[in-house]
């Protein structure tokens, strides 16, 4: 799962490890950018089999692109379009095994076969979303996708 040879242990140990590095990483840090880069980075860093890492904020009823690692992607997604605008419609977690196989699937890279896709709140209020692309199908088992939703409520505190 992680590309750095240091980490050892339980793949769940390996993500207690990378949002304990998150949160330091982020902390005394107020700008929302910034983090959100950061955030983008370290996990970028660490997880093996993805090619695109990244954050869209919810502005003006859509959400927009944010920091990210990758592919150039598509800049803005309406709620309830693509496996984004599902987990903000939704409101939940979205682990996509087969993208192709998902209805209104928005393809900003076609080398992306899974997707996840986690929801951020500030101040109870939709802020946007975490979203990670892997080329291969399946890649997100349901450790990635508790794991990551911790990554996210670390994140949130620091937005």
């Amino acid at each position: 799962m992680f590309q750095a040879a240091q980490y050892k242990g339980t793949k769940e140990e390996q993500y207690q490890l990378l949002i304990k590095q998150l949160d330091a990483l982020l902390d005394g840090e107020p700008d929302e950018i910034a983090n959100l880069s950061n955030a983008s980075a370290l996990l970028n860093q660490f997880l093996e089999d993805v090619n695109w890492v990244g954050f869209y904020i919810w502005k003006q009823d859509e959400l927009v692109l944010g920091p990210f690692q990758g592919l150039p992607a598509c800049v803005r997604i309406p709620s309830g379009k693509g496996v984004c605008g599902t987990a903000i419609a939704e409101g939940k977690t979205q682990r996509i095994e087969d993208v192709n196989a998902f209805p209104g699937h928005i393809a900003c890279d076609a080398a992306s076969q899974s997707e996840i896709v986690v929801p951020l709140f500030k101040n109870n209020e939709i802020y946007g979303v975490l979203d990670i692309d892997s080329p291969s199908v399946g890649r997100f088992d349901e450790v990635d996708e508790s794991s990551l939703i911790q990554f996210a409520r670390t994140l949130e505190k620091h937005l």
